[in-house]
């Protein structure tokens, strides 16, 4: 990793409404070019974690580009969006502060060239930000007092006034944003010195949904006051239509929009028509948001292309499915074998949109062992939406269909699929011969026990039972990481014509892809499909010897694993970095480059140092010990070339995307320093360690970290 220093260079800029270039006059052709390549620039796909990174990238820089751009003493940016072209373009997005109060129309967007240049700047608006004072003459009370008066329809919402400055029409000035609720929703900006009405418009993006399933709900609609309609743009213009009884083989035959005045749809109750669109729309749009924050998916086929449901197909249909060909989900009204419930709970229509995005990678063939995967992929990921959604009248379970009435209470149940008389709990040979639907037991019983492991649990309310086909008795790697590897099974390594041996095969690769060929995780999958009569289990890497079998004269052979953590108690893997990447994630920081020391050993990890615009992160996932009081351990070494106690440069330690502490150029020591974090509120819980790098353009500061322990 090569590192150097480079002294800023005082250098004069100017800048402008509407994208004027901006920077040295050397930098003018290399603007040009930048210009001239803009139309064959697209952007690039950003994971949740990429751009969580460029997020704090983007942060980062807010304070020098304020300086850059010539802002005042009390102005400061605040990232909110970033955009990265395939060429390394990027787009950053920032609000506006004044004296720590929002600006209304302060925003700004400045683009920066792969190189960390600045080209041109576009702004909301091209005031200089300044008022006179932050005192306001009237007090909040009036401007909310005043706000409800000009909402005819609206005489009992709340209204929250907020003091702001005003720059999004004409000189700046100090008022007050009062945000209206209730019904005629809207947003009233009064003048903070007279109480005069500066701007107003209506609040509603989100709508209000009753569903029958899912209870009261907000949803995103589209439309205007009089005529909205649930289609999502922000979700690929997904949308959802009345079947209107039409035929399944053909749902669009009779179908119809859905049309609402008011923005309040359905009532919860199954007479209005409305009530089943509002479960199904909620569903697919946790569905697309649980893809799209967890993998990074934009859509069923990752291009931001919306699909079509219907609702009210067909009369006494007791099914639903997903159509690849017409890219769109049916649902019916139940029928008299499940008191006529509509099949839009929330598993349900994550286990329709599951088959699009299996249909869009592996293609698992809908027969044999593969379609028995096909629709155990479904209902992992069904199962998965439940959990993401926390709805509180639909709880994360590990059943399918629990709320839909069926005679035995559920659709499958994962964690003993056989329970329910048809589907297999255990391979067997004959399992290409049965139903799909029945043997998708194998893989769902395997995702049950790789998550929760084995004993019994009260899961969202319902008991489950984690029995195995070997008598075995192991602890579950917990559902994330579980559904993490079967997601990159599923999306890298299986084929259309992928059978149980195969998946056992691809989620050991996803497995020693994200957590290590060594790793307990790697391990317990292994585990996990010997449970089901998959394979054998790996030898346990946590162990100094292969785990010991004790064989009944009565009973099958029992498997005792051993501990889920090193056994040295640190619960981080390679925290010393003495065995260089392994464990961890992200940027290939850990070097053993003799330009700086390690703590102990020879290798370490070296955050940023380069003297420009840099963003650099190392992660790990890591299960919390659930007892005592788990600390976590490091110890930090900064140096720099910086002056001054302006955080300019920052290294963020980060759990779960949260951020726990900040170090920065003004925690420069000459050496390492332990430091410490209670991790106590994460007990028992498996977490993303991240320490996350960001240095501005000017000047260079070294992060060290060494020796990192969990326990």
């Amino acid at each position: 990793m090569s590192r150097k220093a480079v002294v800023a260079a005082a250098t004069a800029v100017a800048t402008a409404v509407g994208g004027v270039v901006i920077g040295v006059a050397a930098s003018q052709a290399g603007a040009a070019q930048d210009q001239a390549a803009s139309t064959t620039r697209g952007a690039a796909a950003l994971s949740p974690q990429a751009r969580a990174a460029e997020l704090d990238r983007a942060s980062g820089e807010a304070d020098s580009t304020a300086r850059l751009l010539g802002l005042g003493a009390k102005e400061k940016l605040v990232a909110k969006d970033v955009v990265v072209d395939t060429d390394g373009t990027r787009h950053v997005r920032y609000d506006r502060t004044y004296d720590k109060l929002p600006v209304l129309g302060g925003d700004l967007v400045v683009h920066r060239a792969a190189d960390g240049r600045v080209n041109t700047v576009d702004k909301a608006s091209g005031e200089t930000i300044s008022v006179a004072t932050t005192t306001p003459a009237i007090a909040a009370t009036r401007a909310a007092a005043a706000a409800p008066a000009l909402t005819a329809e609206n005489k009992t919402g709340a209204a929250k006034p907020e003091l702001i400055v005003y720059a999004a029409k004409g000189k700046p000035v100090l008022a007050y944003r009062t945000t209206v609720e209730g019904a005629g929703a809207e947003v009233v900006v009064t003048d903070a010195a007279s109480g005069a009405l500066l701007d107003r418009w209506e609040k509603r993006h989100e709508a209000t949904g009753n569903g029958y399933h899912v209870g009261t709900v907000d949803i995103t609609t589209s439309g205007s006051s009089g005529n909205y309609t649930l289609t999502d743009a922000s979700r690929g213009n997904t949308r959802v239509l009345d079947g209107n009884g039409g035929s399944e083989n053909s749902p669009s035959s009779r179908a119809t929009a859905y049309t609402d005045a008011d923005n309040v749809w359905g009532n919860g109750q199954l007479s209005n028509r409305q009530t089943i669109a509002v479960d199904a729309y909620y569903g697919l749009a946790k569905t697309w948001d649980f893809y799209k924050n967890t993998y990074g998916r934009n859509g069923i086929r990752n291009n931001g292309q919306g699909h079509t449901m219907y609702v009210h197909i067909g009369s006494g249909l007791l099914n639903a499915f997903y159509d690849d060909s017409c890219f769109c989900m049916v649902f019916g009204d139940g029928s008299s074998q499940n008191q006529n419930t509509p099949l839009t709970e929330i598993d349900v229509v994550g286990h329709e949109m599951t088959h699009g995005v299996t249909a869009a990678t592996a293609n698992l063939n809908y027969s044999g062992e593969s379609g028995g995967l096909n629709e155990s992929a479904s209902d992992i990921f069904g199962t998965m939406v439940e959990f993401s959604a926390n709805n509180p009248n639909d709880p994360g379970d590990y059943y399918i269909g629990e709320k839909l009435r069926m005679p035995t209470g559920y659709f499958r149940r994962m964690d003993n699929p056989a329970a329910d008389g048809s589907s297999l709990g255990c391979w067997r040979s004959t399992a290409g011969q049965v139903d799909v639907h029945y043997s998708s037991g194998i893989g769902n019983r395997w995702f049950y026990l790789a998550s929760e492991g084995t004993g019994s649990k009260t899961i969202g309310g319902l008991s489950h039972t984690g029995g195995t086909c070997n008598s075995t008795t192991f602890a579950g790697i917990g559902k994330d990481k579980a559904a993490a590897i079967f997601y990159r099974a599923l999306s890298t390594y299986m084929t259309s014509t992928t059978n149980y041996a195969g998946a056992r095969t691809a989620t050991l690769q996803a497995a020693a892809d994200l957590y290590g060929t060594n790793s307990q995780e790697r391990y317990l999958t292994s585990v996990a499909w010997a449970a089901v009569s998959v394979g054998t289990a790996l030898p346990n890497p946590g162990t100094t010897t292969p785990p010991t079998s004790t064989t009944s004269p009565t009973g099958p052979t029992t498997t005792t694993t051993g501990p889920t953590t090193p056994p040295t108690g640190n619960a981080i893997t390679n925290g010393g970095f003495e065995s260089g990447q392994t464990g961890w994630s992200e940027q290939a920081v850990v070097t053993n480059s003799t330009q700086q020391t390690a703590r102990t050993g020879s290798y370490y990890a070296w955050l940023l140092g380069n003297g420009s615009t840099a963003n650099e992160a190392i992660s790990q996932q890591v299960t919390v010990p659930s007892s005592g009081t788990p600390t976590l351990r490091y110890w930090l070494k900064v140096t720099t070339q910086e002056t001054g106690t302006t955080a300019y440069d920052t290294l963020k330690v980060q759990v779960n995307g949260t951020t726990k502490v900040t170090y920065s150029n003004a925690n420069a020591s000459s050496g390492y320093v332990e430091r410490t974090l209670d991790m106590s509120a994460y007990k028992g819980q498996t977490v993303t360690l991240r320490f996350a790098g960001v240095e501005d353009a000017y000047l260079a500061t070294n992060f060290l970290l060494d020796d990192v322990s969990l326990g």
